[in-house]
């Protein structure tokens, strides 16, 4: 059995159409998913499974629109995965909290990088599936605009170090 770190895109965790993260761990059990965690509420789950990778996207996937009315996306990482991408930083001396990796299905393409506009002082490098990036004066005021991007799920490094622990504990 295989440990999991699922990352929901685009999840309102307030207001109208929310999912409770009591509702993502009701989910991932009705789904057979086990060990189900949930990590702040920002649609972070870890769980184990018997299952491939894109089998639980499929099912999380289908079965969060069902709930939602709309699709969501979701961005899957095995336990090793997810150890990478933090041990795989580019930025390890950066503030945790102003660098980020953005969730990709793919590996980012060549030209990821030529696509970018507004960057400052912004420093962006490719991982595998992931991009990073360190927001030197933090998010908050940085106008950087990655079009690759748009179809991933970012987390700080704060996050993805608990998500990787937690996973190499479930």
């Amino acid at each position: 059995m295989g440990s999991f770190v699922a990352l929901l895109r685009a999840v309102n965790v307030g207001g109208t159409g929310k999912l409770p993260m009591s509702d993502l761990k009701d989910i991932c059990e009705e789904l057979g998913f086990g060990a189900v965690r949930t990590y702040i509420a920002s649609g972070n789950v870890v769980f184990t499974s018997r299952k491939p990778e894109a089998a639980i996207k499929a099912a999380l996937e289908k079965r969060l629109e069902a709930y939602a009315g709309k699709p969501l996306g979701v961005l899957v990482r095995t336990a090793a995965e997810m150890a990478k991408v933090f041990a795989d930083n580019p930025f390890p001396k950066a503030a945790p909290n102003r660098t980020m990796a953005v969730f990709l299905d793919r590996a980012p393409s060549a030209d990821t990088l030529a696509g970018i506009r507004g960057q400052r002082d912004e420093q962006v490098k490719l991982g595998r599936r992931e991009i990073y990036i360190h927001y030197g004066q933090g998010m908050g005021t940085s106008k950087l605009v990655i079009p690759a991007a748009r179809t991933g799920t970012a987390r700080n490094m704060n996050t993805v170090a608990t998500l990787a622990r937690m996973a190499a504990e479930a």
